[in-house]
C-alpha cells in the first residue's frame, strides 16, 4: 500500500490520463462523477484537483467547471518577445485589451525611482486586463513618462497596442527590456478579473524597457496566470 495521501494518487492518476487522453481546454468531469468513478471521498476528489490547479495542468470556470490548461508548446513563453499582442498573434491566439483604467498622475517615490524620474513627476499610469481567445492571461499596470509621451490617449490605446504606440506616434524604438519574475498566490481582486480562484498560483512580472538612449520608458508590473504561461531560459556552459 502506498504511503502518498490518497487525494496525491488521484491527483497522479489523473494527470497521466490529462497528458494521455485530454487536449487543452477539453472539460474534466465533475466531482460528483470522479467520485463514482474512483470510488473516493468527495473531498478526496476536491483536494485532487486543488493539486491539479496548483500543477498548472487545470483551470476552473465559474459556473461551468474544470478543463485541461495549455501546458504544450502553446503556452505563452514569456522569454520569447516583449509584445503581448505580437506573441498571441505568433500563437494563432486572437489577442484583446480592455482597459481597466488610464490616469495622468503625479509619480510616487517608487514608481520615480524605477523610471529614474524626479518624486511627483507626472507620469500616465494605465490597468490593463489581457486577453487570448477570450481567456484573461494576465493584468498589467504600466507606467511611462508624460514628459516623452505628452498627450496620450485613452481612445489611442484601443486603436493600437502601447508599443506601436511608442514607435508610430513618439518614435521610441525599444532597444531592451529587463525582467524580474516571482511566485504568489492570486488576491481576490486579481482572481476576479483573472477568472481563477482566490489563491490560485500566478506570477508577478516587473518590466523595465529601454529606448535606444538608454532611457528607461516604461515600468509594469504584470500579474499572469501560472496555468497560462511558462518561462523558459538556455544556459550555455563557458568554454
Amino acid at each position: 500500500m502506498s504511503d502518498k495521501p490518497l487525494y496525491l494518487q488521484l491527483a497522479d492518476t489523473l494527470a497521466q490520463k490529462i497528458k494521455e487522453l485530454f487536449s487543452p481546454n477539453d472539460k474534466l468531469l465533475s466531482e460528483r462523477e470522479l467520485t463514482n468513478q474512483y470510488g473516493v471521498s468527495r473531498m478526496t476528489v476536491r483536494l485532487a484537483l486543488q493539486e491539479l490547479e496548483t500543477r498548472g495542468l487545470i483551470y476552473k470556470k465559474h459556473g461551468k467547471g474544470t478543463f485541461v490548461a495549455e501546458t504544450s508548446d502553446s503556452t505563452v513563453d514569456l522569454s520569447a518577445t516583449y509584445s503581448f499582442t505580437d506573441h498571441m498573434r505568433n500563437l494563432g491566439k486572437n489577442p484583446k485589451t480592455k482597459i481597466l483604467s488610464f490616469s495622468e498622475i503625479r509619480a510616487s517615490e517608487y514608481v520615480a525611482n524605477q523610471l529614474n524620474l524626479s518624486q511627483n513627476d507626472m507620469v500616465y499610469e494605465i490597468e490593463r486586463l489581457r486577453i487570448a481567445d477570450d481567456v484573461p492571461m494576465m493584468i498589467e499596470r504600466s507606467y511611462i513618462p508624460k514628459d516623452i509621451f505628452k498627450g496620450l490617449r485613452c481612445e489611442r490605446l484601443y486603436e493600437k497596442p502601447l508599443y506601436e504606440i511608442f514607435s508610430d506616434d513618439y518614435s521610441q524604438t525599444i532597444r531592451t527590456a529587463e525582467e524580474e519574475f516571482f511566485a504568489s498566490i492570486a488576491l481576490d481582486r486579481e482572481s476576479k478579473f483573472l477568472k481563477i480562484k482566490t489563491g490560485s498560483p500566478v506570477l508577478h512580472i516587473i518590466r523595465k524597457t529601454y529606448n535606444t538612449k538608454n532611457h528607461i520608458i516604461e515600468f509594469t508590473f504584470s500579474i499572469a496566470r501560472a496555468d497560462q504561461f511558462r518561462y523558459k531560459i538556455t544556459h550555455h556552459k563557458p568554454n
